[in-house]
């Protein structure tokens, strides 16, 4: 089983709580996997949103393919997250509670295969971002502290 990570949403990391996450795979063209294999995409400023029984990748941006024709894909056209009915209605469930969201993490190819890891997530407050910042800058000055002693 090779897994090759071809994008990763790191803002998600930044801006969200993590709660559960679960992998789904994805409905796409010919020309939008031949991007993702090229690795042309961007997270960025991705989110799902469900609508119905079904889950949806929305602005998910995976470039046109160079030698494809005319009739190539539109960047960021909705993309169906493809998982089984009780893993949907579990996660539609979650995130009509408050607060919660659904986020893709990371877009990889597994088995020639592309999947989305999505999230279940809670939106950060500024002062969480902060906190966060700070906390990562002394464990920083730690090890670098711990590494001059070293030598």
């Amino acid at each position: 089983m090779t897994i090759k990570t071809v994008a990763t949403n790191r803002k998600a990391y930044h801006d969200y709580h993590l709660q559960d996450s679960i992998e789904a795979g994805i409905a796409l063209t010919g020309t939008e996997i031949k991007s993702i294999r090229a690795g042309r995409v961007s997270l960025r400023e991705a989110f799902v949103r469900p609508e119905g029984v079904e889950l949806w990748l929305l602005n998910a941006h995976i470039a046109r393919y160079e030698q494809g024709s005319y009739l190539s894909h539109e960047p960021t056209r909705p993309r169906k997250l493809l998982l089984h009915r009780k893993q949907i209605d579990n996660l539609i469930s979650k995130v009509q509670e408050k607060g919660f969201t659904l986020v893709p993490l990371k877009l990889y190819i597994k088995d020639d295969i592309a999947k989305v890891e999505v999230a279940l997530a809670r939106g950060k407050r500024q002062y969480d971002k902060r906190e966060a910042i700070t906390r990562r800058e002394t464990e920083r000055e730690i090890r670098r502290v711990v590494k001059r002693q070293r030598l």
